[in-house]
């Protein structure tokens, strides 16, 4: 349902407008749950908000209604825009007339606006991110130290823990268990394994709380609980791979738990005569697991489009979020003069790789491993470091520009994009040499050279050594090597010339380049692919 008005219908614009510059709310709660005092970023912003999106049949965000609230935006003089939208693959062309984020978010971005959007919701898969332009400041989600852990009780004593937001009313006391393959109507569909719609038999499902196993994408637990209780099922055990996701079922209690945990209650199942369970109601604990973790269901790099621009650029808490805190804001109330290029790389160079237990943030994919530039850019934003970053990489509209040409486009096609005259330079590398604060190479053969220039917006005498941390096969070179700031000397390039030193054709490996005063250590996360066969498909 939605409104023919500006008035929020399916309450995204709204969450997300909190999530931004929401005013403090004494008591904040779900249902009991995560109860405290919630904020947006900043509180104190004035909010703008544009309805760009409807949730009616022939709804969704159509290019001009995008383009429009980019238009009154820039009009209205707002400091930073934030989209929680984008398109999925294949990605257009950044000049494309059809790609109105990008469009948009370009004449935003020569306005000096900060345009911030989502990765996208199509992880943990390669390949995925969505909102790729350079000028964009693109943003993957993470989990927080957060959980609502629920004690699943067993008829034989035996407590396992599941998750769940469900707070409502459930029965008192051990209720019959029984497991979804069980009471299906037809023995021979599997169907009735992931509870899908009329697949259990109401007789033998009357009752009961049911144990569910999810095995494709075709249903969810939402889903599931609404097949249960159509068939008389009074809640939901709901077995799947971990996906940070945990939505409420408002019909009857459901709890989440992995496969594991849902094998075991499966084979008391199976073992005992009569089978019994009792849910409790979920608590929520803070501070007992490390976070960040990158979401399952964050969208991740290369971009499909322009793989030399690394993307996400950074990543920040989006998952069961009441409020969270996109620090773009505060950094511009802080330097109102500083360019949307320069925030974007005082948060990617000041963004952390470290979780809460000291260990490398993980992300959750089909195996839990390090995070990697493709999965979190720079790292976990850092609002304080990002305030003073020491060096900023610095880009103005005509980089772009070129960038576009780089990657060839014709004049008449950016000219309608920029709405100004277009001279395209001969220069093939700037791709490569567009002063991003990270360095992507997707076809390193022999060797290549990159070239960066920073700004120092620290102490003005400062001096800056480099630290490498090399991707594996690649042997790095930097010049100069050290960086000696003055009054009249604010603005310093260096290259940087990679060697491959593998014998096969390779994929992507990740390392770093690090400057640092003692005080500041400005991180620029570096992915290189040595290739031996041009345009192979890794698939």
């Amino acid at each position: 349902m939605d409104y023919l008005s500006p008035r929020d219908g399916g309450g995204h614009g709204t969450h997300t407008a909190s999530t931004a510059a929401g005013y403090f709310v004494e008591k904040a709660n779900y249902g009991g749950l995560a109860a405290g005092v919630a904020r947006g970023g900043a509180p104190l912003a004035c909010l703008a908000i544009y309805k760009a999106c409807w949730s009616m049949d022939t709804g969704g965000c159509t290019d001009a209604d995008v383009l429009k609230a980019f238009d009154k935006a820039i009009h209205d003089g707002v400091d930073v825009l934030s989209l929680s939208i984008g398109s999925g693959i294949p990605l257009r062309s950044y000049a494309d007339q059809r790609d109105s984020i990008a469009i948009g978010s370009f004449h935003a971005t020569t306005k000096g606006i900060v345009v911030v959007c989502s990765a996208g919701n199509d992880g943990p898969f390669s390949q995925t991110i969505a909102n790729t332009a350079p000028w964009l400041i693109t943003v993957a989600a993470t989990t927080i130290d957060r959980a609502f852990p629920t004690a699943i009780i067993l008829g034989n004593n035996h407590t396992l823990m599941g998750q769940s937001i469900d707070t409502g009313k459930r029965k008192k006391g051990f209720t019959d268990l029984t497991y979804s393959e069980r009471i299906a109507v037809d023995s021979t569909d599997d169907s009735a394994k992931y509870c899908q719609f009329g697949s259990l038999n109401a007789t033998l499902a009357a009752g009961k709380i049911v144990l569910c196993f999810s095995t494709s994408d075709k249903q969810n637990m939402f889903y599931a609980s609404i097949a249960v209780a159509n068939a008389g099922g009074v809640g939901l055990i709901y077995a799947q791979l971990r996906d940070n996701q945990l939505e409420s079922c408002d019909v009857i209690p459901c709890v989440k738990v992995d496969y594991e945990v849902g094998s075991q209650i499966l084979s008391y199942i199976r073992k005992a005569r009569s089978p019994t369970v009792k849910l409790s109601f979920p608590k929520t604990v803070i501070g007992k697991w490390p976070s960040p973790r990158v979401a399952y269901f964050s969208s991740r790099g290369p971009s499909s489009i322009s793989p030399t621009v690394l993307k996400p650029d950074i990543a920040a808490p989006g998952v069961s979020i009441l409020a969270a805190y996109p620090p773009v804001a505060l950094i511009k109330s802080v330097h109102q003069d500083w360019s949307p290029a320069a925030i974007r790389s005082a948060l990617v160079t000041t963004a952390s790789q470290t979780g809460t237990d000291g260990m490398d943030i993980t992300e959750e994919g089909s195996t839990r491993k390090a995070a990697d530039p493709f999965d979190i850019g720079g790292g976990h934003v850092n609002p304080n470091k990002a305030v003073n970053p020491g060096l900023i990489y610095n880009t103005s509209t005509e980089d772009y520009i070129q960038f576009l040409c780089s990657m060839g486009h014709s004049t008449l096609s950016i000219g309608r994009l920029t709405s100004t005259a277009i001279n395209c330079m001969k220069n093939r590398n700037f791709g490569l040499n567009l002063n991003l604060p990270s360095i992507t190479i997707s076809n390193l053969k022999k060797t290549a050279t990159v070239t960066r220039t920073v700004t120092n917006v620290g102490r003005v005498d400062s001096v800056y050594k480099v630290l490498v941390q090399a991707p594996y096969g690649v042997q790095m070179v930097v010049e100069p090597q050290i960086l000696c700031f003055n009054l009249t000397t604010r603005v310093i390039p260096f290259k940087v010339t990679f060697f491959s030193t593998q014998k096969m054709h390779g994929d992507y490996q990740f390392g770093s380049l690090i400057w640092t005063d003692g005080e500041h250590f400005v991180r620029s996360p570096i992915s290189i692919r040595v290739i031996k066969f041009d345009s192979y498909a890794d698939v």
